[in-house]
């Protein structure tokens, strides 16, 4: 029996009429944000979507507002093709595929948006520069995003809430899913979901890893062979804090010290490790409730991130 590839949508307006039409049925939509070259990661949301939703829209999308203008957008992998075929395997299926050339183009002009320098080939906007008539409204969770990955790159989770925000308004979903590899995202997206009254439910899946427990990411293509088996030490320095702390190690400064003399023992650079309450994002001194143990660090040119939940000790 051949299998059925999602239906690709390109225009916002389209998808907007998609899911209104959907809704009048008395159908819940789960709704699964990407930037495209899926992997496992992804596909476990899609599945959980498939349990939770009578349909399930995929948005591939890689969003200029996220990225600096030190970032090259033009570098971010892609395989649409790829990606369809992906997700057309998901038992069930996925019912469209929402992929649109340029969120931010309003058509103010030729150039997409007056004004704003074009990024990538085609994107319009960048994250820290305003299109005077184009894209000049921010979404932002000022206290969630300051922390963590918010600290070296500060305008960041701007561009992420702003996408996620334009991305529910087009879609209109009642469930939308997000992996906690991406910890202080989904928190954020958590937050901003109470804050602004979106009727849309917000999962946190757990992080899928490879069999070597490296955390699943599409950054882990532009890995060397030499640099992937170093960055094991991230995934095992978490594994190891974990194990510490169940066995009454609930010192914050030496688990964070462990962790980081792992990492820059196998040649990584330390971009942070803290560990923060689950919700608040809080750093605190000493595991009494639960906590989340946060990673960034960089192997060559790549910057990944990693994090274990841990829960309290008296």
């Amino acid at each position: 029996m051949e299998t059925r590839g999602p239906e690709v949508i390109r225009d916002k307006e389209a998808m907007r009429k998609w899911s209104r039409s959907v809704r009048s049925q008395g159908k819940t939509i789960g709704f699964v944000p990407t930037m495209g070259y899926l992997h496992e990661g992804h596909l476990s949301l899609v599945r959980e979507s498939r349990k939770l939703a009578d349909v399930t829209v995929v948005s591939i999308y890689v969003n200029p507002g996220q990225f600096s203008p030190t970032e090259d957008l033009s570098t971010y992998p892609s395989d649409f093709a790829g990606d369809l075929a992906k997700l057309s395997a998901v038992p069930g299926g996925v019912d469209v595929v929402f992929h649109p050339k340029n969120l931010y183009d309003y058509g103010v002009g030729e150039e997409g948006v007056t004004g704003s320098r074009r990024i990538g080939g085609g994107g319009a906007v960048s994250c820290v520069e305003n299109g005077g008539l184009g894209h000049e409204t921010w979404v932002r969770v000022e206290g969630l995003e300051k922390g963590l990955c918010g600290k070296s790159r500060p305008v960041f989770f701007r561009g992420v809430v702003t996408i996620v925000t334009k991305l529910f308004n087009i879609v209109e979903p009642d469930v939308a899913f997000f992996g906690k590899k991406d910890y202080q995202q989904w928190r954020i997206i958590q937050r901003m979901v109470r804050d602004l009254d979106f009727g849309i439910k917000i999962v946190g899946s757990e992080i899928v890893r490879e069999q070597d427990g490296l955390a699943m990411s599409s950054r882990n293509v532009r890995l060397s062979a030499e640099e992937r088996e170093k960055a094991l030490s991230i995934s095992r320095s978490l594994a190891k804090a974990k194990a510490f702390a169940a066995e009454g190690q609930t010192n914050c400064t030496e688990l964070k010290d462990m962790i980081i003399q792992e990492i820059v023992g196998a040649s990584g650079r330390v971009d942070y490790v803290e560990i923060v309450e689950q919700e608040s994002l809080e750093p605190v001194e000493k595991i009494k409730s639960p906590v989340v143990v946060c990673v960034a660090a960089w192997f060559g040119t790549v910057r990944l991130i990693d994090n274990i939940e841990i829960s309290g000790f008296a």
